[in-house]
């Protein structure tokens, strides 16, 4: 259990007697209390500052299409739309955020809030508002009336019955006012979530910190192996200053990393242990397969002539979902209100983050580009040494409001490469970080500890002011690929792969973000602060990152793997996922060509393919093990296996169980670190290792040798299926193991079974795995196979007929729990359904169940 996990079930506890008498007076108040909440979503409603009606359609799923007559008014209904439906969602977001939990929950909420207002992501947030385009800050201030008239004269119950349950034990709690900076601070939760390869660089350094050598190490991080994984762009460099196809320029030896030492490498491995208290506000903390898919086919792969595009973002399992399906359209399209937009939104934020207007669709995935460094600082008092010479460090004061407790002050320094992690107010743990920390670089003797250690600061592109709001609005309004390039410039973190399509036929690519340019080192290890060598020099120019348009294969697949070749001249990093998902999707996707043109339905197949491909290379070896009963009962399942996780598939839970008993058996030398998180990786791993018997990997400390860990792992996986799922093989099923529970971000998990029921829903089985197409992950160190990171949605855009588009949400439309449209997708999610995605206005109005209008 992670400590917020434990400050959230300590909290709740003294919330539980009081939650009993809430709800278990009457069965009347019970209803009461738990629809009070619940929005109006037919008839009228006056909201202010409308300054013509608006219209809200909502289909069968409760989701809305909104109407209105100028780009202010359409931003503004849909904040009052979005408080409506997830407000107590936005307001928790915003205090994570903002670093302002322990002002819901408490003290225990304290060093989380510290670790917060030490990156200063709502201080970011509110230098950038200054920065956008008129337009959009016109957009924020106007969904920003929205949600407070939406607010305005509520008490905190009626907004949502989390309110109902945190007024037990924080009566004092009053909701605050909206503002635009809350909207943009979200930004950069997405931005932490999907910040590259900071993971990696800190299980780098553990592993170095527990004895292994580096070249140890970098036999655990393999090439991406580009000869048997495509690269998303075939080829590609840059010629004077321009990114084009064709050609290449050998990028060289990487830069050697400035620390060679052990001990230098345990000052990462804390960093790693100190943050792991944040994930379970922001994202999942035992979940390393965050990713996404996505894929376009021309019209010439296609029944219809024209464009299909698929996306499906790979995030923790959130309850409500992270999105929200909405439509937002004016009711007259033109120069003064350019919006006709349909797709996924965040709330909290206008405008739609993925989907299409009537000219083009995008997607996204996560590019995961290194764009995360630390520093090891020489700290004289208040001062950084740079160059040999005295920096001042900047300094803030915060003040954490502590709900009821006392204020909690701090002090936030900062060198020239960001925040301190280490000062005093991180707590113990992080105290130690730099602490006789040796170095091996220029001016200092190799293996030289500095008396009193090392600052560590972080360096992170996210932690500058920008305009990726600004994005947002050029995307929803962009008309051809050259627009659709201009939105994407102002795209800058997090960086994605943005796929393409228009009506036109075209289809494109194009990689965004801010991608830093080292002076030295390779942004793989810690550097030195006080050589400003080692500093960012600029990032990477937009005209150089990887675009492509309407290539001649007609598909482009973007699934987290490697964006181009290393001949490549710019580094974005060295850290890809490996391929797998790529890879199947492009072989699917030739032989649904092969067998006529793609379909919709097709490539709802494919989102649903639960292949795992890394198993062809070990079940052969598998099926040689030498073993006999129950576990030799269990292999043979493996003999037919067609290597689809299916829910009913018994071969598959037997492969899984296996596999995650076999890994400690190969990498016991890793430690408290446990074996490769990242299952690409370890397939890869894998792969190679059982065709090299030899390999000093498999001389263990319980099993010496290949053959005998294959067969341990298959006996102890057999021994753990048969506890769990009875004691005949052939009646096991995978679904049974793999389950997703659907979990409320901030109070599902208190441990307490009645807050638990109140806000949580499944479990629901699925198909999949970690790095299937179907992405259900699930964690190979963690006990159990429950799911944790999720397609977070799934859609399928048909150019040719947008009303023919797919969609389905993992949870549903509302944030209210036992409403009807709380969690009536999330079955469906499960099964690889999907429900319409209409865009026109007869389509919406046809298919609307419920009708509101919104006026002045």
């Amino acid at each position: 259990m992670s400590r917020a996990q434990s400050r959230l079930r300590r909290w709740t506890l003294g919330v539980l007697a009081g939650l009993a008498a809430l709800l278990l007076v009457t069965a009347g108040l019970a209803v009461w209390t738990v629809q009070r909440s619940f929005p109006d979503t037919d008839g009228e409603l006056s909201v202010p500052g409308l300054s013509a009606p608006a219209t809200v359609h909502r289909d069968a799923g409760g989701i809305p299409h909104i109407y209105a007559d100028t780009s202010r008014d359409l931003f503004l209904a849909q904040g009052y739309v979005h408080a409506q439906d997830r407000f107590w969602a936005m307001d928790f977001n915003r205090h994570v955020t903002a670093g302002r939990t322990a002002e819901l929950f408490g003290a225990d909420q304290v060093a989380t809030d510290v670790y917060l207002r030490t990156m200063g992501w709502r201080r970011v947030a509110e230098q950038e508002y200054a920065l956008l385009g008129a337009d959009t800050r016109e957009y924020l201030d106007a969904y920003t009336e929205g949600v407070n008239g939406y607010l305005d004269g509520r008490a905190a119950p009626a907004v949502s019955l989390e309110y109902a349950v945190l007024g037990l034990t924080n009566g004092d709690y009053a909701i605050e006012p909206w503002t635009p900076a809350d909207s943009l601070a979200w930004l950069k939760a997405m931005a932490w979530d999907l910040a590259g390869n900071m993971d990696a660089e800190i299980d780098r350094a553990s592993l170095l910190a527990g004895g292994l050598t580096r070249e140890q190490v970098e036999e655990l991080y393999p090439d991406y192996p580009e000869a048997e994984h495509a690269p998303i762009l075939a080829e590609g460099t840059v010629e004077d200053g321009v990114f084009t196809t064709g050609g290449g320029t050998d990028e060289g030896d990487a830069a050697n990393p400035p620390y060679d030492a052990a001990e230098a490498a345990r000052v990462l491995r804390e960093l790693g242990e100190g943050l792991s208290g944040l994930p379970e506000l922001l994202g999942p903390d035992d979940s390393p397969d965050l990713g996404s898919n996505s894929w376009v086919v021309s019209g010439d792969h296609t029944a219809s002539g024209r464009p299909l595009l698929a996306n499906d973002p790979h995030l923790g399992a959130a309850m409500p979902s992270v999105w929200a399906q909405m439509g937002l359209h004016c009711t007259t399209v033109g120069e003064e209100c350019p919006f006709d937009v349909t797709g996924f939104t965040f709330p909290g934020l206008p405008g739609v983050v993925i989907g299409f207007n009537q000219q083009i669709a995008w997607g996204f995935t996560n590019l995961g580009p290194d764009v995360t460094d630390l520093y090891l600082e020489k700290i004289e008092g208040d001062f950084a040494i740079v160059d040999g010479a005295a920096e001042p460090l900047e300094t803030r004061a915060e003040t954490i409001a502590v709900a009821g407790g006392d204020d909690v002050e701090i002090t936030v320094r900062s060198s020239r490469h960001g925040p301190l992690m280490s000062d005093p107010e991180l707590g113990a743990q992080l105290r130690a970080l730099g602490e006789d920390a040796p170095v091996d670089a220029e001016g200092e003797p190799a293996g030289t500890a500095r008396p009193g250690g090392y600052g560590v600061a972080m360096s992170w592109t996210a932690l500058r002011p920008g305009r990726t709001a600004d994005a947002i609005f050029l995307l929803n309004r962009a008309r051809d690929f050259e627009e659709f390039r201009t939105a994407a410039s102002f795209f800058e973190v997090p960086a994605q792969n943005l796929v393409y399509a228009d009506t036109d036929g075209g289809i494109g690519y194009q990689a965004p973000g801010l991608i830093p340019v080292r002076g030295k080192g390779d942004g793989r290890w810690p550097a030195p602060g006080w050589d400003s060598d080692y500093d960012w020099e600029g990032f990477v120019p937009f005209e150089e990152l990887p675009s492509v348009r309407d290539p001649e294969s007609g598909m482009i697949v973007a699934a987290n793997q490697a964006v181009i070749g290393t001949d490549y001249p710019n580094l974005l990093t060295r850290d890809w996922d490996y391929g797998y998902r790529s890879q199947r999707i492009t072989t699917l996707l030739a032989e649904a060509v092969g067998e006529g043109g793609i379909t919709v339905a097709d490539m709802s197949r494919i989102h649903m393919d639960n292949e795992n491909s890394g198993a062809r290379a070990v079940v052969p070896h598998l099926l040689a093990a030498e073993v006999s009963g129950p576990a030799a009962r269990a292999r043979d399942l493996l003999a037919d296996w067609d290597y689809q996780q299916d829910v009913d598939s018994a071969a598959a839970a037997v492969y899984n169980a296996t596999y995650k008993h076999l890994l400690p058996l190969v990498f016991d030398e890793l430690g408290d670190l446990g074996p490769p998180s990242n299952a690409s990786r370890s397939w890869l791993l894998l792969g190679a290792l059982v065709e090299a018997p030899e390999s000093p990997w498999w001389k263990g400390s319980v099993a010496d040798n290949r053959d005998d860990a294959l067969a341990m792992a298959l006996e102890r996986a057999t021994d753990e299926l048969t506890d769990l799922l009875g004691d005949d093989p052939a009646d096991w099923r995978w679904g049974d193991l793999h389950t997703l529970t659907a979990t409320n971000a901030s109070l599902g998990t208190s441990g307490i079974a009645a807050v638990e029921w109140l806000f949580n829903r499944g479990p629901v089985e699925s198909g999949g795995g970690s790095s299937t197409v179907n992405a259900t992950g699930w964690n190979a160190s963690a006990e159990g196979y429950a799911i944790t990171t999720v397609p977070s949605m799934r859609m399928v855009v048909d150019l040719g007929d947008l009303d023919a588009s797919r969609w389905v949400n993992l949870t549903g439309a509302s944030g209210h729990a036992f409403h009807p449209h709380y969690a009536d997708q999330l079955e469906p999610w499960a099964r690889g359904e999907t429900f319409p995605m209409r865009a026109s206005t007869g389509a919406v109005r046809a298919a609307a169940e419920r009708t509101l209008v919104l006026t002045p």
